[in-house]
């Protein structure tokens, strides 16, 4: 079913299905704030009970967008444990897309060797590669035979604004009295679509809330470049005149807590991790989630920000039910077996 612009609007769209449930809530941390100094969470793992996170708002537009065009099979790039690519296959296989993915090694873990095998059987048709300078090559191979590329993390213009719309509900969550304004957003930098569409929301909506993306990807200056440049399109697409000074002062990109590289678990991440888990029941990762909560604690606990937001993107949807057939890593396909084996 494709829905309009408002989260549950009817009127007929090609620019959104319906996957996700809106608004997702905001919740006050009360164990992990402090006197002046607020920690407040955004519940974006709960989007789609079967599988939730920030990847299902972009999905929204982007399967909209080459279902409108009558695409039949589409391919996109991810690391081993991409939740982008379990996401893509699970909504894309529903929206009755053939969906292929070319996927790099990344270092390993229970979760990572989990999403993986429910990719597969959910029926990804995966290509490994054994780096990621041999992924343009694959991608091309891949186009050539008919599939339509979607990018990395769902992250095209359609795919951040999704977050436009994310920030527009925080806003009118605001209004509602629901948490007060937020002087930063935390959110985990990437692929950069989640926090150019908040930067761009923020901004259309005269909020003052600054956008603080935690990078946990490498290159950081491509990163920080490419995500930069995501959000002057948005910005043009979503009908926002902001200069290019503006939207950076908007987006503040992090880049303390990436430690030894994209997938590799850092210390500050590990202690955020059992932070979450005690003082506000969350879960998170130690790729994305783990380096961008152990961010919003730093907001708190240096008094720097009294109100800090922090985005938590991670599915907190159970995996079992995504795991039924799935084969044991130990019957992959070698290829594959070596993504996620290697370090």
């Amino acid at each position: 079913m494709i829905s309009g612009e408002g989260a549950r609007d009817a009127t007929p769209s090609p620019r959104r299905l319906t996957i996700g449930h809106y608004p997702t809530a905001v919740e006050w941390v009360e164990r992990l704030s402090a006197r002046g100094f607020e920690l407040w969470v955004k519940r974006d793992d709960l989007t789609n009970a079967e599988y939730g996170g920030n990847k299902v708002r972009k999905l929204e537009r982007v399967l909209a967008e080459v279902r409108a065009r009558g695409v039949t099979r589409i391919v996109t790039v991810g690391a081993a444990g991409s939740h982008h690519v379990l996401a893509t296959t699970l909504f894309g296989k529903r929206e009755g897309l053939e969906v292929e993915a070319v996927l790099v090694p990344q270092p390993s873990s229970e979760h990572v060797v989990e999403v993986l095998r429910a990719s597969l059987a959910r029926g990804l048709h995966a290509f490994p590669v054994s780096s990621r300078a041999l992924v343009p090559a694959a991608v091309a191979a891949r186009v050539v035979t008919g599939a339509t590329f979607v990018p990395i993390g769902g992250s095209s213009v359609s795919g951040a604004m999704g977050y436009v719309d994310a920030a527009r509900e925080i806003a009118a969550q605001v209004r509602a009295g629901a948490a007060p304004e937020p002087d930063v957003c935390v959110v985990a930098l990437g692929s950069g679509g989640t926090a150019a569409g908040l930067t761009v929301g923020f901004e259309a909506e005269r909020m003052k809330t600054r956008v603080v993306g935690v990078c946990v990807s490498d290159p950081k200056a491509l990163v920080a470049f490419a995500s930069r440049r995501l959000t002057r399109a948005c910005a043009r697409r979503a009908g926002v005149r902001a200069t290019a000074a503006v939207l950076r002062h908007r987006l503040f990109i992090d880049t303390r807590f990436l430690g030894d590289g994209y997938g590799h678990a850092t210390r500050d991440g590990d202690a955020a991790t059992q932070d979450a888990k005690i003082g506000a029941t969350l879960t998170l990762d130690a790729t994305y989630t783990a380096k961008a909560f152990a961010a919003a604690l730093w907001h708190v606990r240096a008094r720097r920000s009294p109100r800090v937001l922090y985005l938590h993107t991670l599915s907190s949807a159970p995996m079992e039910p995504l795991l039924e057939g799935a084969a044991a890593i130990d019957a992959m396909d070698p290829a594959l077996r070596a993504l996620v084996t290697r370090s």
